[in-house]
This record gives structure tokens, C-alpha cells and sequence, in this order.
């Protein structure tokens, strides 16, 4: 069993910590106590239909502030100097292809090659009228920008051509610092979503509902997959949300989370995304650096 790489996921909306300057300190902390990667979430704006959420009751209400995660991680790279950047998830959808593309190029040229992208289609309508995108065409939005923004990062004379983004010769620099940037997709692994991860992507983020077993067979799909279109299976990667667990003292705990998501690891998950909300974040850091060097991730 692999150590899964620990992504501490950042506060947002109305959450305690979600200020700016206080996501920023939680950063730094969390460099420091050794975890891999941070990540945020995503909404641009919010409209009054949360009733309609798909998986469940939504926690925020719709007045609540939310970050622009994109640019919370320039921030965060700024002040940091090996901590991944990561988001989960980016709604790409609602952002044009080429102004994604220089983006997310920039930041990873000024961290130094520490950005990685977790996306998804967005499911609230309102967003999309508010930005002048059609909420049913997100499927196809979210295909066609990934795969514009690919084309765009190779820092050659690009063209593309899809039914939603279309380009001829342009050049889009600076280029990102990493040979390939990673993007994992979420969402449920329909056909459309298969071939956007292997096609494009390099890695799955199950939906927060997604069970040990759905997980397991996802994975195991998605390593034929790879191996049947010249991709080393080996280097798939597949992100979900840890099992928070209790401590002696009923309390939640990073060293129990860890323990009890050994099971995710044992199945294919090579990376815990840890709710840093789901803590009590004032004493959270004191012991996080012990619970992250001392957790055993050796086959039992």
C-alpha cells in the first residue's frame, strides 16, 4: 500500500477561517505540519435555489462570502515555497478557455510548478445565466475547455476546434512550469466522464456520496482503461475526502482520520483530501506534524 499524499482542504463560504487572511495562515501551517497540498472549492456566484443541490442539504446559505479559489491559491503560493495548490473542484465551465488556460499557466509558473487542477461541470443553474453560459451544454463546456487548455499549454501555435470553444493559430505563454499539469475530473464515472480522464486528465475525484466499493470499481475500471489506451496504470491517481475519525476522547482526530482511511488507500486512492473544518482548528496544528509522520500506510 502506497502513503497517500494529505491535502488539507481549506474553509470556505461562511466556515470558521474562510477569511482571506486566515486561509493564508492555515496555508503556511499546513506546509509546515507536512502536509502535500492544500485545496479550495469553488462558486462564483450563488443563487437562491439551494434546495436543489444534488447531494443533500446544501450548508451554506445563499448570501454566504466565497473565495475565488484561483486567485486565494496565487496567495497561498506567495506565501509558501513546497505546498501543492490544488482545487476541488474548479467549476470550468464558467470561465473562458483561453483566460483559464493563461491563468492556471501563470500561477503554476510563479509557484514553481505546484498547481493541479481538480474540476467538475457545476450543478447550480443560476451560475451559469449569471456568466451567460447554458447550464446544459456543462458537460460539453467542461470537455471542450480542458481540451483547449491542453492545446494551450504546450506554448505552441494552437488551434482548436470543438462545439463549444474554437481557436486558430494562437499562442497563449507563459507556459506552466510542469511538463504536465495535472487535472483530475470528479463526478460519477459515466462514458463521458471515462474517456474526459483518460483523454485528458490524470486522475478521478469520486463524488462525496461515493462509496469504498464504488471507489474500487472505479479504479479498476479506470486502470483498464489507461492500459488500453498506452497509459501507465501506476499513475492514476484518485482523490476522495478522508474518513474522519475520533479519538479516545470522542473527538475528531487527525491520527484516527488517517487510520480509518486506510481502507480508501488499500483500494486505489492514493490521495486524502482532510476537512480542516471537520477539527477543532485551534488546537488542530498541535499535533497534526506527529499524527501525519507517525501514520502507518504498510500493508498489514
Amino acid at each position: 500500500m502506497k502513503t497517500p499524499r494529505l491535502t488539507l482542504r481549506l474553509p470556505i463560504a461562511a466556515e470558521p477561517g474562510s477569511a482571506p487572511d486566515q486561509v493564508l495562515k492555515t496555508a503556511e501551517a499546513a506546509e509546515a505540519a507536512g502536509f502535500d497540498a492544500v485545496s479550495i472549492s469553488d462558486h462564483v456566484v450563488m443563487g437562491a435555489h439551494a434546495d436543489l443541490y444534488p447531494w443533500g442539504d446544501f450548508p451554506f446559505p445563499p448570501e454566504a462570502p466565497w473565495n475565488e479559489p484561483l486567485t486565494i491559491l496565487t496567495a497561498v503560493a506567495a506565501r509558501t515555497t513546497t505546498l501543492g495548490l490544488t482545487t476541488g473542484i474548479l467549476i470550468v465551465p464558467l470561465r473562458p478557455a483561453a483566460l483559464l488556460a493563461k491563468q492556471v499557466a501563470t500561477i503554476d509558473a510563479i509557484s514553481g510548478g505546484r498547481l493541479e487542477l481538480g474540476v467538475g461541470t457545476g450543478w447550480q443553474k443560476e451560475e451559469f445565466d449569471a456568466l451567460g453560459y447554458d447550464h446544459a451544454d456543462r458537460g460539453q463546456l467542461l470537455t471542450d475547455a480542458m481540451g483547449a487548455c491542453r492545446q494551450l499549454w504546450t506554448g505552441e501555435r494552437a488551434s482548436f476546434d470543438s462545439k463549444t470553444v474554437s481557436f486558430t493559430d494562437i499562442w497563449c505563454d507563459p507556459t506552466p512550469a510542469q511538463e504536465r499539469l495535472p487535472v483530475l475530473f470528479s463526478g460519477t464515472l459515466n462514458e463521458r466522464n471515462l474517456r474526459r480522464i483518460v483523454d485528458l486528465g490524470d486522475g478521478w475525484i469520486p463524488i462525496m456520496t461515493e462509496r469504498r466499493d464504488g471507489i474500487a470499481a472505479g479504479v479498476e475500471e479506470l486502470r483498464r482503461r489507461f492500459d488500453a489506451a498506452g497509459r501507465d496504470p501506476a499513475e492514476l491517481r484518485i482523490r476522495s475526502t478522508a474518513r474522519v475519525g475520533k479519538g479516545d476522547d470522542g473527538r475528531t482526530d487527525l491520527a484516527a482520520t488517517l487510520e480509518r482511511s486506510r481502507d480508501l488507500v488499500a483500494v486505489g486512492v492514493t490521495e486524502l483530501d482532510i476537512p480542516l473544518t471537520a477539527y477543532d482548528q485551534s488546537t488542530f496544528f498541535d499535533t497534526a506534524s506527529a499524527a501525519i509522520g507517525q501514520a502507518d500506510w504498510s500493508d498489514r
